[in-house]
């Protein structure tokens, strides 16, 4: 008689384009069929999914907003029993933790997507379904938080009062094998630039922006992503003359070739969970110059191998030109840091290894 397959529900609200909804979907979609029977739950619509999913069993709520599912989602639980319940970004985990005690032979894991405490001082509206005591209360009932970075470790332990023998640290893996460029720089163009990434508040672009305004040599700038601050962003970049350096693109499955094309990506943000698309670019072997801010760098960054973090403005620029002036980075070094760390068949074993140790503790509930 074949052993029963541990029942795993990963919760998202939507499968549209974001980090986190990327991470975990790629996890459900990579665990052993042999030992988990997995199904992953979207509160939101099918019409959003921007991501590819094969050999993987999804199911829609279709509720436009996260609140509105938890009548469905109690049922859900309800109907199938899940061993295990994993959910991502704060206001789900919130709603499902105050769930949890209707569930005793189910273990909740919280994944937390960033680190909540920088996050808000440069967007105070991310977290407006639950303040922070609710916040602090909801990961008190779960049993488990994924933490992806050890900024974010750090945070959940000393600002929201969680046990650290409750957290795990997982890094985010390596989910696309992009191809390695060939050569490194061609001196005789300008300086290829890159930033992919939500057009908000704590990603950053404005400061970048000013550091680019200083630049006394030529260089092109794309910029990939779309949000709030495109309005604001672009008058800014209009007000600096820098508009003629621009290429904009708001949306595309093609990050590869953009990487691939680029010298350099350009990270403004002052706050991160665990930046996936920097893995990307180093993959492709493209290095990153990032502003000194938590959420995973000191992991991603080895220090003249993949890229520079610089601590202030004048840093950012006194880097960018002395890159331009004599590329130090070899696109195969680039590639290899990460790939290193964040080897994807590693980061599975540790998501395995997680929930099977959280499975033999449900059988002694």
């Amino acid at each position: 008689m074949s052993k029963r397959r541990i029942h795993i529900i990963f919760v998202l609200p939507s499968l549209a384009a974001g980090g986190a909804e990327r991470i975990l979907s790629y996890v459900a979609q990579n665990l052993d069929t042999e030992v988990f029977k997995v199904t992953l739950l979207i509160t939101g619509y099918e019409k959003d999914t921007v991501y590819q999913l094969e050999n993987l069993h999804i199911e829609y709520l279709n509720k436009s907003r996260v609140l509105k599912a938890f009548g469905r989602l109690h049922q859900y639980f309800r109907k199938h029993k899940p061993d295990i319940v994993v959910s991502s970004i704060v206001h789900l985990n919130t709603m499902i933790a105050f769930m949890s005690p209707f569930f005793r032979k189910t273990k909740f894991v919280s994944r937390e997507a960033n680190v909540l405490t920088v996050l808000n001082e440069h967007n105070p509206y991310t977290n407006s379904a639950f303040p922070k005591a609710m916040i602090v209360m909801a990961y008190k009932l779960v049993d488990c938080i994924i933490c992806q970075s050890k900024d974010m470790q750090k945070d959940m332990v000393a600002n929201y009062k969680v046990p650290i023998d409750k957290t795990v640290l997982i890094n985010n893996p390596i989910t696309k094998d992009f191809k390695l460029k060939g050569m490194a720089r061609d001196s005789s163009k300008p300086l290829q630039l890159i930033t992919i990434g939500r057009l908000s508040k704590e990603k950053g672009h404005e400061r970048l922006i000013e550091v680019l305004s200083e630049l006394k040599f030529p260089f092109e700038y794309t910029i990939i992503g779309s949000g709030m601050e495109k309005d604001s962003i672009f008058e800014m970049l209009d007000n600096k003359g820098l508009t003629k350096n621009i290429k904009y693109i708001n949306y595309t499955n093609d990050v590869e070739k953009y990487l691939a094309a680029s010298d350099l990506f350009l990270q403004g943000s002052y706050v991160e969970g665990f930046p996936n698309v920097l893995i990307e670019s180093c993959v492709a072997g493209t290095p990153i110059l990032a502003f000194n801010a938590p959420g995973g760098l000191d992991e991603i960054i080895e220090h003249g191998k993949n890229g520079y973090v610089a601590d202030t403005k004048e840093d950012y620029l006194a880097y960018l030109n002395q890159i331009n002036d004599e590329f130090p980075f070899n696109p195969e070094t680039v590639s290899a840091v990460v790939k290193r760390k964040f080897n994807s068949t590693n980061i599975i074993n540790e998501y395995t290894s997680l929930f099977l140790n959280l499975s033999q503790n449900n059988q002694h509930v």
